[in-house]
C-alpha cells in the first residue's frame, strides 16, 4: 500500500512538472509611468509580475521606481525616441542625428533618475529605433548599465535586434499593444490574444497603460487567468525565443463559393470520323433514295386513292 501511495504521489508530482513546463507565459507591462502617481499607484496594486516603465523625465519617476522596486516589482526606463510622425516631444528624446556622446549622456540621466531599471523599452521611436547606426549607440550605451532592451515595436523594420549584436545586450520584443484604444471590450479582445499568442508560441509581452479602463480590464481578467497562463517578468523571456512584432487580429475564413461547373463552358463531344470511308456508286445511292421515297406515308397515301399514279408517272417519264 505504501509503494502504490509513493508511486501515485510521483506521477501527480511528474504530471504537474509537465503541466507547468508546457504553460504559456505572459509577460505585461504598464508603459508612461511617472506623471499620475494617484492613478499608477493602481497598477502596484496587481500582482508583482506586472512591471512598469518609467518615463525618466516625468515629475514622480524617482518615487514611482522606488515604490515598484520596493515591492519587488521590476522596473524598466521607457526612454522616449523620435517619431516618424509630428509631435510634441519629451525632453531628451533620443534622435537618430544625435552623437554617441550625447546618446550615453541621456542615458546616463534616465539610469539616475529610473533607480533599479532592469531594462529599458522605447517611448514611441520608430524613427530612431528603424536607424541600425542610431540604435547601435543606443546598445553600446546600455551595454555598460547591463540593461536589457524591450523592443516596443513601434515600427516594423526596427534594427534594435541587429543593433545588438556583438553586445552584451539583449533584446526582446512587444507583441501586443493591450489598449489602442480606451474601450474595455477592445482591451479584453487584446488581452485574450495575448493568451492565445502565449499559448501558441510559448510565450508573448503585451504592453498596456495606466488608464481607468485598462487597469480596471486587468484586474478582471488576471483574477481569471487560466491554468495554463504563468504571468511571468519580462527579464524572464531574455533567452526564450523571438517573434515578429504586431500581430494583426485573425479574419474569419471567406465563406467558399460552390464550384460552377459551367465556368468554362460545356465541354461538347466530338463525334470520331470513321479511319476510312467506303465510296458509295452514284446508282446505288440512287436506289436506296428511290426506295425510300416510295415507302414514305405521302406516296402510299397517292397510291390508296389513285392506284394508276404509278403507271401514269411511268408512262410521262
Amino acid at each position: 500500500m505504501h509503494y502504490l501511495k509513493t508511486r501515485s504521489a510521483v506521477l501527480i508530482g511528474s504530471l504537474l512538472l509537465a503541466t507547468a513546463a508546457q504553460a504559456g507565459k505572459l509577460a505585461i507591462v504598464i508603459d508612461d509611468v511617472g506623471y499620475r502617481p494617484h492613478e499608477e499607484n493602481a497598477v502596484l496594486q496587481m500582482p508583482l509580475p506586472i512591471s512598469v516603465a518609467v518615463l525618466p523625465n516625468a515629475p514622480h519617476a524617482h518615487l514611482m521606481a522606488t515604490r515598484a522596486h520596493a515591492q519587488g516589482r521590476e522596473v524598466l526606463i521607457h526612454m522616449p525616441m523620435e517619431p516618424l510622425s509630428k509631435q510634441p516631444l519629451e525632453r531628451d528624446t533620443l534622435r537618430p542625428s544625435m552623437s554617441s556622446a550625447e546618446v550615453q549622456r541621456i542615458i546616463r540621466n534616465a539610469v539616475s533618475n529610473v533607480p533599479y531599471a532592469v531594462g529599458m523599452n522605447n517611448h514611441m521611436g520608430s524613427a530612431m529605433t528603424s536607424s541600425l547606426p542610431a540604435m547601435q549607440k543606443v546598445m553600446q550605451a546600455l551595454e555598460s548599465y547591463n540593461l536589457y532592451f524591450l523592443d516596443s515595436m513601434t515600427i516594423g523594420n526596427s534594427q534594435a535586434t541587429r543593433a545588438a549584436a556583438g553586445t552584451g545586450v539583449k533584446v526582446i520584443k512587444r507583441r501586443v499593444f493591450l489598449d489602442d484604444t480606451a474601450s474595455e471590450s477592445d482591451i479584453r479582445h487584446q488581452f485574450n490574444r495575448a493568451i492565445e499568442l502565449a499559448r501558441r508560441n510559448g510565450s508573448t509581452i503585451a504592453i498596456g497603460h495606466p488608464r481607468p479602463a485598462t487597469v480596471k480590464v486587468l484586474k478582471q481578467m488576471l483574477a481569471t487567468l487560466p491554468a495554463d497562463i504563468e504571468l511571468v517578468r519580462p527579464s524572464s523571456l531574455l533567452n526564450a525565443p523571438q517573434g515578429g512584432g504586431y500581430v494583426p487580429p485573425s479574419k474569419p475564413p471567406r465563406p467558399t463559393q460552390p464550384k460552377n461547373p459551367f465556368k468554362n463552358g460545356i465541354k461538347q463531344c466530338k463525334v470520331k470520323a470513321p479511319k476510312t470511308q467506303e465510296k458509295v456508286h452514284a446508282g446505288t445511292a440512287l436506289s436506296v433514295i428511290g426506295e425510300s421515297i416510295a415507302q414514305s406515308p405521302v406516296v402510299t397515301f397517292i397510291k390508296q386513292h389513285w392506284p394508276s399514279w404509278p403507271r401514269t408517272s411511268e408512262k410521262q417519264s
